[in-house]
């Protein structure tokens, strides 16, 4: 070959055409952008509409049985008098509100309709008692306690099956949901399931858990959990614990162990200690708040089980009684169904 035609081949140029039919499909597709986890999807995709209609359906028993009975016993009079007020505070105070609440709403209820020369209107006195409802929470929705730098530590308590384990498992998706990062501590080293199950919660979230074997103590696994969150720059840490009667001290001051050995490592910590209450348990709650109070000093309350029972007026007598802010009620068995509590959209659901 001449010498001046191979210098010609050095600049030719070759272009294949490529088909797209001939690429494998597989590859003609972007990559698939990591999915959300589905406890954070329903929480992200849940409307405001929908859960007040969860809140309401949820609340219905007791809303039956509490503004029900009262709106048939003030259907059933002509004349708005001592008498009828005696009987109210009794269905008050059946509903599980307590004594103090009774007192409380009958007065302001007095106040407002008495000397009146027709009796009111069942939708004007319950409109009343819903407006009483909502000043008796004013003043209780207290910030969390959130610190400038490190993680914030929430330890979460409770008797046994009130849904502790399941509700840090939705707070989790919670969290995440709002974009925090969170780390979960498995110290309910009492019961493998209970290790077994966060660690499910923490698979499902894309969450890490710190975790001993069963039977480890509970107070070394609350530190090695608050170690970790330093460690990792974590925005949150949910510390569980295993349940306990309130009746039983030394499983209570098991409890107080585990907020002196975390505050080695972290001297403000826990920043939030909250309790859950199972609201089927009615006035019984009310005794485990104060046991718990009287011990490690709460600052929130997780209220369960709402959407199973007549009984979810109590607490409205807890934050009576106790003045601690409901944190988040829970109707539902899904993680949208945790949500943090409003007293308004409690009352109207309530009552209407």
């Amino acid at each position: 070959m001449e010498k001046g035609k191979l210098q010609n081949v050095e600049h030719i140029s070759i272009t294949t055409k490529v088909e797209p039919s001939t690429i494998p499909a597989d590859l003609r597709k972007e990559p698939a952008k990591p999915s959300k986890p589905d406890e954070i999807a329903e929480i992200l995709s849940d409307s405001q509409a929908s859960w007040l209609s969860r809140l309401r359906d949820g609340l219905s028993k007791t809303r039956n049985q509490f503004a029900g009975s009262l709106g048939a016993l003030f259907g059933s009079r002509k004349v708005f008098n001592d008498e009828l007020l005696e009987e109210l505070h009794e269905n008050l105070y059946r509903s599980d509100m307590g004594v103090e609440v009774a007192d409380r709403m009958v007065a302001t209820l007095r106040k407002k309709f008495s000397g009146q020369s027709e009796m009111p209107a069942w939708s004007a006195v319950s409109l009343a008692m819903r407006d009483e409802v909502v000043s008796i929470f004013s003043g209780g929705e207290k910030p969390l306690n959130v610190p400038t730098s490190g993680p914030m530590v929430i330890l979460v308590v409770g008797v046994n099956g009130v849904g502790k384990t399941t509700s840090i498992g939705k707070l989790a998706a919670r969290f995440v949901s709002e974009g925090k990062s969170v780390l979960l501590c498995a110290g309910d080293t009492f019961r493998a399931a209970a290790i077994e199950q966060l660690s499910i919660w923490g698979e499902r979230l894309n969450v890490p858990v710190i975790k001993h074997q069963q039977g480890a103590d509970p107070a070394s696994v609350a530190f090695d959990g608050v170690k970790a969150a330093k460690a990792r720059g974590v925005d949150v840490l949910l510390i569980d614990t295993a349940g306990r009667l309130h009746s039983k001290s030394e499983l209570m001051e098991e409890l107080s162990k585990v907020k002196r050995v975390i505050q080695k490592e972290l001297p403000e910590a826990p920043h939030e200690t909250w309790l859950v209450i199972d609201s089927t348990n009615g006035q019984n709650a009310v005794q485990q708040v104060k046991a718990f109070q009287e011990l490690i000093s709460l600052s929130g309350l997780i209220v369960t089980k709402l959407d199973g029972t007549a009984k979810g007026g109590v607490i409205v007598g807890i934050h009576q009684k106790f003045d601690i802010p409901i944190r988040y009620i829970g109707v539902g068995e899904k993680a949208a169904d945790l949500k943090a509590f409003a007293p308004r959209e409690y009352a109207d659901s309530l009552f209407s």
